[in-house]
């Protein structure tokens, strides 16, 4: 198996991380550092990322996690914050997020330590819908929602066409579902604020047809069989 594979399928990170890891000097084979990720790793191998020996095709897990406001997008922080390793408590599998959700968002996020599902459903080709529910200031217009579904400039970037909708309208506030198939950083609340109305609160719902459902806050749930299946699908 290949050198990046190999290390995805130990559920350390994507392949392309593992790229990233190989060229790093982070790696070694039998004690020698290798930096080259298309190495074949043979029977009786053994294999170090950052000074830890790890084997592959482990069993693979798939979870899903309502991220709490509040907490990165990181299964470990060197300034000591709330990760969203603190709320998966009796994994023993190394799993790690798929995607990210910024500080501020709650919801919806894959966890898994299958490297290359994590790497097809980040890849931008894929057009994997994200599906998001926002609180913004202000009323929305019917003129704001139409710019919002052609597509917007975020800074040098023109989204994609979303699907938007009211859900309701409150005196000074709106709230709106939208879909997207681009991961740009805080994508969303830089297209609502590119249109004039700031995000003051943003869920994740959906990933595709995976949906978060009345999963509480800081709870997850491992996936279905047939998520599973779906999400290979795509």
């Amino acid at each position: 198996m290949r050198l990046n594979k190999y290390i995805a399928s130990a559920g350390i990170c994507s392949r392309r991380k593992a790229d990233e890891l190989i060229a790093a000097g982070k790696v070694k084979i039998n004690g020698a550092l290798m930096t080259t990720p298309g190495y074949i790793v043979e029977d009786g191998d053994k294999v170090m990322v950052n000074g830890k020996l790890i084997e592959s095709e482990g069993k693979k897990v798939y979870i899903l996690l309502n991220k709490p406001l509040g907490c990165i997008t990181s299964m470990d922080d060197d300034k000591d914050r709330i990760t969203v390793a603190d709320y998966i408590t009796d994994i023993p599998e190394r799993i790690f997020p798929v995607g990210r959700l910024d500080y501020n968002t709650t919801g919806l996020l894959l966890m898994t330590n299958d490297g290359d599902l994590a790497q097809k459903l980040a890849h931008p080709g894929h057009k994997v819908t994200k599906t998001y529910v926002a609180t913004v200031a202000g009323v929305i217009s019917d003129s704001r929602i139409n710019r919002l579904r052609k597509g917007v400039d975020i800074g040098g970037f023109v989204t994609s066409p979303a699907k938007v909708k009211v859900i309701k309208q409150n005196p000074r506030s709106t709230v709106i579902e939208i879909t997207i198939h681009e991961g740009k950083n805080r994508q969303v609340r830089k297209m609502c604020a590119a249109v004039g109305n700031k995000v003051q609160k943003l869920e994740r719902v959906a990933i595709g047809d995976i949906r978060l459902g009345r999963l509480l806050s800081g709870h997850y749930r491992k996936l279905t069989r047939d998520e599973i299946e779906y999400l290979k699908s795509l």
